[in-house]
């Protein structure tokens, strides 16, 4: 097992062969939040701000590796770990582990339904479940958010936020009017409508 601060890439190939077993064992995603391995170490191992990972400093070039050690990621409180049945390591993510990097819209009766692919090529309906959320941006404006699962979230990219800035409308909630977007039967408030008039 990999000792605290020790990057092998034996224990790479470890880990990614563990992967793979828990991936193929049966559909969907592998069910980490039944898992509680012995916690092994922290590994040099980053997700950059825009979504790259990192090992050893260097860029991990195959993005169906990034694929699967992304379905093994799992979020406890504030650290992010790569968990499989027999061990659990620790990595580092600057923001957010995903992003959202296509969007597609439909509607029907119902309303609209905004549907995000992530760079691991997960699609992701906005709705109740899976929400968006908006918080300020380290230069200006807004920073939007999806919910991918289990406490892991999606950072929207700058295009896709302007797409959500035009299609967004103003609702009235909890007494005061605010502009934000709609999917899935459930508005998602980016700012007060007064707020946004003033910025315009």
């Amino acid at each position: 097992m990999a000792k605290q601060g020790q990057t092998t890439n034996t224990g790479l190939d470890r880990l990614t062969s563990a992967a793979t077993q828990a991936g193929t064992a049966g559909k969907g995603l592998p069910p980490v939040h039944l898992w509680n391995p012995p916690f092994c170490g922290d590994i040099d191992m980053r997700i950059a701000n825009d979504g790259s990972w990192y090992y050893m400093g260097t860029p991990i070039g195959r993005p169906a590796l990034v694929r699967l050690f992304s379905t093994i990621l799992k979020r406890e409180g504030e650290k992010y770990f790569l968990v499989t049945p027999v061990e659990k390591v620790g990595i580092r993510v600057d923001d957010a582990p995903f992003m959202a990097v296509e969007l597609r819209k439909e509607g029907d009766a119902s309303g609209e339904l905004l549907h995000f692919r992530t760079n691991v090529d997960d699609w992701v309906t906005c709705d109740t479940a899976h929400r968006l959320r908006f918080e300020p941006g380290e230069s200006g404006g807004l920073t939007p958010y999806l919910h991918v699962r289990a406490d892991l979230w999606a950072k929207v990219t700058r295009p896709l936020y302007y797409e959500l800035v035009d299609m967004g409308e103003e609702r009235m909630i909890d007494g005061e009017v605010m502009f934000g977007v709609g999917s899935g039967g459930a508005f998602f408030p980016m700012a007060s409508a007064e707020e946004v008039r003033a910025a315009l």
